[in-house]
Order: C-alpha cells, then sequence, then structure tokens
C-alpha cells in the first residue's frame, strides 16, 4: 500500500512518502525552493520523492491532505460573525483567499497533481485528516509504543488548540480539547510578535532569549503575574482561556493590541531588529514560565485520564525543547517519545499514516519496538559522488578525495581540533528543524570564540542565540544532567556541576553581551547562559559516519561532543543540494567543506568569475 502525505497553503509545506505503513521518505518544499518556510504546494517535494522511489502517481492508493478546509473555513466565518464589525477589512481580504484555495481545496489538489504529473487514470482517493489528529500521528504511530498517550499542542488547526489522546494498537481517541481562540502556541508567538520576532517562524528565538532574563527579579516575577491576571485564565487541568482584549489574531492583522500590552508592561512593542534590553529578556523568561506551567498541567491531566505510563508529543509547540526537559525531569511519564517534525512540516506524515491505519485499517507492526520508525529523521534526498565532483568542476575547486572513511573523519576531527568551522553535508537530510549530522555546521565546543564566531561571520544572525552539543550518546551523562537519549535535540539538560565554571557574583546583574563573553564551562560553545544546552545524542545505529567523527574527535582532544547547528545563514533553509552547500561555503567565514568524501578548503579556492557571484550575494535578513 502507498500513500503520499501532503502539507501545504500555511507555512513549512511538506510532502511524505508511505509504503506498507513504512516511512520511505518526507521532504519540505523549501529545500527545493530556496524559500524559508514556504507554504505552497509542495511539487517538487512531491516529484522528489516519487521519482526516486518510481512510482507513478496511479500507483498510490491514497493521498492525506493534513487537515480539514471546511472545519477551517467555519471557525473563520463563526469567529468573525463573533467579532463583526470589527475586523471587516481583514474578512474581505482572507474571503477570496479562502473561496478559491480552501473551500475548493479537493479540486486545487487535484488539480496541482495533474499539473505535476499529468494522469492516464483518475486521480487516486484524496482523504482529509482533522489537523491535531494529523499531529497525534505523526507522533504515536512512529514510536516504539505499542500504547501511549499522545499530547498535542499547537497555534490552532480547525477549532483544537491542544488535544489529549490516547494511542492503542492501530487506535487513536481523542479524549479532551482545547479549542480557539483559547490557545498556548497562540499566546506564545503573541510573545514572539510583540518581542519583535516573526510569528510561526521567531518563535525558537524567543526562547534562546529567555535565559538572559532574571528569574528572581522584581520585573519579572511581576511579568509573570500580569500574564496570569490580566492575559490568561489557567485552570489546574492546563486548560486556559485567554483575554481576548489584549488580542488581535482573532480578526486583525496582529497579534495584539499594542497598545493595551505596552500599559501592561510598561514598554512598547521591540521593533524588529532594534537593540534587546533587560525588561525584554525578563518578560522572554516570564512567558517561558509560564508556558512551561501550563505544559506540565497539561501532561499530568493526560497522565490521569490515560493511566499510560509512554508519552507521544507533537504540534509546534512540541519544538519548545527547554518545556520538554522540563516534562522530562518531571517524570510524569517512564517513556517520553516526541516527533522531530512536530511543527506542520511533521503533519505530512501524520496524515499518510492516519490513512494507512485509521482509514484503511492497517495494524501496527513492530509493536513495543526498541527504536522508533523515523530512521533518525534521515528521509530526505541524497546526492552521489558524481553530483559533488560536477559542483567541483563548475566553480574549478579543488578537493581532497577520501576512499577511507576513517580517514576522512580522522582528518575533519583534527581540522575541528584545530579552530576550524567545518560544512558537514552527509547522507539523506534530515526532516525537521533539526540538523541531526548530515546538514550541520560544526565547530569545538571547547572553543570560548567558537559562539561568536559562528553566529557573526557564519550564520549571521543575533550574537545571543546558543548552539546545540552532538554528544556520543554513551558518553551524554559525562557532560549534561540527562536521563536517557535525546536523538533529535529536543530535550534541554543542565551542563553538569563538575563541567561548570564559577562564575563572578554579579554574573547575574551583566548586561547581555558579557553573559555571552562569560566562558561557563569547559565546552563553552555549547552552554548557554543559564548552564543550559540542547542536546543531541549520536547513535551508531542511525548515523555512522557522524558517530564516527565523534569518537575521532574524542580520541584526539578527550571530548566527546562537538558544536552542531543547521547547514545555512540566517533568513535562508538549510542547504539541500551540493551546489548549495558550496554557495553557503564559500559566501561565509566556513574554512573546510566535507561533502560527501571531498574535502574542500577554503584557503585553497582561487577567484573566478563564478565564486566572486556567489560571494557578493547579498543575504535576506529576516
Amino acid at each position: 500500500m502507498k500513500i503520499l502525505g501532503i502539507s501545504c497553503y500555511y507555512h513549512d509545506a511538506a510532502a511524505a512518502l508511505l509504503i506498507n505503513g513504512e516511512v520511505i521518505a518526507a521532504a519540505q518544499e523549501e529545500w527545493f525552493s530556496r524559500k524559508k518556510h514556504d507554504p505552497s504546494f509542495p511539487h517538487q517535494a512531491i516529484a522528489w520523492m516519487l521519482e526516486s522511489n518510481g512510482i507513478s502517481l496511479e500507483e498510490l492508493d491514497g493521498i492525506a491532505f493534513y487537515d480539514k478546509p471546511f472545519l477551517k473555513f467555519e471557525r473563520l466565518l463563526e469567529t468573525y460573525y463573533q467579532h463583526a464589525p470589527r475586523g471587516w477589512r481583514s474578512f474581505l481580504k482572507a474571503i477570496p483567499i479562502w473561496i478559491k484555495e480552501k473551500i475548493f481545496l479537493k479540486q486545487q489538489l487535484r488539480k496541482e497533481l495533474k499539473r505535476l504529473f499529468p494522469l492516464t487514470k483518475e486521480c487516486p482517493p484524496l482523504f482529509f485528516t482533522e489537523h491535531h489528529l494529523s499531529h497525534a500521528a505523526s507522533a504515536f504511530y512512529p514510536s516504539p509504543f505499542g500504547e501511549a498517550a499522545i499530547l498535542t499542542i499547537d497555534g490552532v488547526g480547525e477549532w483544537a488548540t491542544a488535544t489529549i489522546a490516547h494511542g492503542s494498537g492501530n487506535q487513536i481517541k481523542v479524549l479532551k480539547e482545547l479549542h480557539f481562540p483559547d490557545s498556548v502556541g497562540l499566546l506564545y508567538s503573541a510573545f514572539t510578535y510583540f518581542l519583535g520576532f516573526k510569528v510561526n517562524f521567531g518563535e525558537y528565538k524567543l526562547m534562546g532569549l529567555a535565559p538572559y532574563g532574571k528569574r528572581k527579579s522584581e520585573q519579572t516575577q511581576s511579568f509573570v503575574k500580569k500574564i496570569k491576571e490580566a492575559l490568561i485564565d489557567l485552570k489546574s487541568d492546563g486548560s486556559l482561556a485567554l483575554n481576548q482584549r489584549y488580542f488581535k489574531y482573532s480578526t486583525g492583522d496582529r497579534m495584539t493590541d499594542d497598545k493595551k500590552w505596552e500599559d501592561l508592561f510598561g514598554f512598547p512593542r521591540r521593533e524588529p531588529e532594534s537593540a534587546f534590553e533587560q525588561q525584554h529578556s525578563n518578560l522572554a523568561l516570564a512567558i517561558q514560565s509560564v508556558t512551561e506551567e501550563i505544559v506540565l498541567k497539561m501532561a499530568a491531566t493526560t497522565a490521569a485520564l490515560t493511566g499510560s505510563k509512554q508519552l507521544c508529543l507533537a504540534g509546534g509547540v512540541a519544538l519548545n525543547c527547554v518545556a520538554n526537559g522540563a516534562l522530562h525531569r518531571q517524570q510524569l511519564f517512564a517513556n517520553l517519545w516526541i516527533q522531530p517534525a512536530a511543527g506542520d512540516a511533521g503533519g505530512a506524515i501524520g496524515a499518510a499514516i492516519a490513512a494507512h491505519h485509521i482509514f484503511f485499517g492497517q495494524e501496527r507492526s513492530n509493536l513495543n519496538r526498541e527504536n522508533d520508525a523515523m530512521k533518525g529523521a534521515y528521509l530526505g534526498p541524497e546526492y552521489t559522488s558524481f553530483d559533488i565532483e560536477k559542483v567541483a568542476k563548475k566553480y574549478h575547486a579543488p578537493y581532497q578525495h577520501f576512499s577511507n572513511q576513517s580517514e576522512l573523519c580522522k582528518k575533519t576531527a583534527a581540522l575541528i581540533a584545530e579552530g576550524a568551522c567545518i560544512g558537514w553535508y552527509q547522507g539523506r537530510q534530515e526532516f525537521g528543524p533539526r540538523a541531526l549530522g548530515n546538514r550541520s555546521i560544526l565547530g569545538d565546543p571547547r572553543n570560548p570564540e567558537m559562539q561568536q564566531k559562528l553566529n557573526l561571520k557564519i550564520k549571521f544572525r543575533e550574537s545571543f542565540r546558543p548552539f546545540a552539543p552532538s554528544v556520543l550518546a554513551e558518553d551524554a551523562a559525562e557532560y549534561f544532567d540527562l536521563d536517557g537519549d535525546s536523538p533529535y535535540m529536543l530535550l534541554v539538560a543542565e551542563v553538569k556541576p563538575e563541567r561548570k565554571n564559577k562564575l563572578p557574583p554579579e554574573y547575574d546583574q551583566l548586561p547581555m553581551q558579557e553573559k555571552i563573553n562569560s566562558t561557563r564551562s569547559d565546552i563553552p560553545a555549547v552552554t548557554h547562559v543559564d548552564f543550559s544546552a540542547r542536546v543531541q545524542t549520536v547513535h551508531q545505529d542511525t548515523n555512522p559516519k557522524y558517530y564516527q567523527l565523534l569518537q575521532h574527535f574524542k580520541q584526539l582532544t578527550g571530548c566527546a561532543v562537538l558544536v552542531n547547528t543547521s547547514f545555512n545563514v540566517r533568513g535562508e533553509p538549510v542547504v539541500c543540494t551540493p551546489e548549495d552547500a558550496f554557495h553557503c561555503f564559500i559566501r561565509t567565514h566556513m574554512d573546510y567543506l566535507v561533502l560527501g568524501d571531498y574535502l574542500f578548503s577554503k584557503s585553497q579556492l582561487t577567484p573566478n568569475p563564478k565564486t566572486t557571484a556567489i560571494t557578493n550575494h547579498t543575504f535576506t535578513l529576516d
């Protein structure tokens, strides 16, 4: 049985291919279009996965879409009706789009598919799953559990903004829902907007800013109190009601009533790209703390309703790895599994796998397996040596080729130990927002200057942003207070006490930049200002080449950790093709590029018209 899953028309469009219940491929449209968070129909992602697997459109048993547009349209109409005449301009702007693209989505999908692949037969059957069922399916079915509680939290689907469900075998039963306009995800996005970041894209920046807040300060505590008293009515079960007088997302073109928020918190909305002040960090910490409290309350309710010892998480809020870390430490569940593509992109997998198990009634295989079914999230395109050599020839780029994998890893480890920044491009691309060692930029975590070098000279992004550590799975406990694995970089844990440096008594009062410059541990490049780290445990069975690189780095330096950040610059998607990788390499201060078994050195490149054109490219900043 072959099923195609599709997620698109909102943000992070993606497609996934399921064959006999196995996730064969998954890809995001932005990889191919080079438009970050591309929401358009995933033509190129679908074309790649069907062609690379030798499957025609007619061979598919079904095509599943990740939400139900009619229910979304119902929400839109009811919301505008309730708030009329407010939001009239927004209504007039939205309705033509909904009528053209959303109400007649079935026709639209058939049209797009026929444009992609001329059909000799009828289009395969179309299935539409509810948005949160797609999230729940993406979390439960690929998990290693035969039975589990399922918690999904995001901005909004059709009506649901959070669901509690129970999965058993091939069935998922929804037990409880929180409905629009009350939403944890929209609450967090409102603070994302107010603090000057882009909604749906900047929430992770807000999470990275929060640790610069002063937890014990009167201002931070006051912000927490104001959030709870003025903005939300939080119940003991984790459900909440948002005070809509402070929000504009229901009918307006922005998230908040800026004047009311300014009166509430005592400062105006931060303008994008403007300087950060302590009040911004304190407010970020306040909403992060409240979000963690809400997630923990929801998880406790989930445990009580299901009685399960396993929990599966999905939805955009499940990408809040700080909240996930708090949940993991709370030990409400014996086992926790988080869908690595927890946001809307992962809905493509969820829709396809829900169709397989629920619509077609197929049983799950290999229940209670040791590993999950996501294959390390390495589900995207892979390119050949021929593709790499074509790029080298096109740009007249000399390289060193390694026929022995161990020698390549040994050489790369030595370069990293000498202070080099390496573009590391291997195998199949990672599906989801995290680079997991196949489309990564790597550095030495012991180097106190590495964080600033990567942020300012390579990623071209805000200097406060932290970097994640990749660590050999068996050595993780020597570096981080982490009980268990974190293969998808979705848990935050503290650096071990014995690795922390003693900080000056006035550390908490230091300005942001001085905190950034402080050497906080013996792995400073991956230690955030609050001694936390977003950990990726690397396993030999899922990524043997990356595992071997870490082994060689450990043998050479005694350190089993590498700095790992996604292979892209700010404002652009993660690189997909070898040529994308070469472009990124040329345009930044990366020292070396490893494409498969080919090593390129920046110092050996000679200027030519093609590479000069690349380096003169102007970056688009978000």
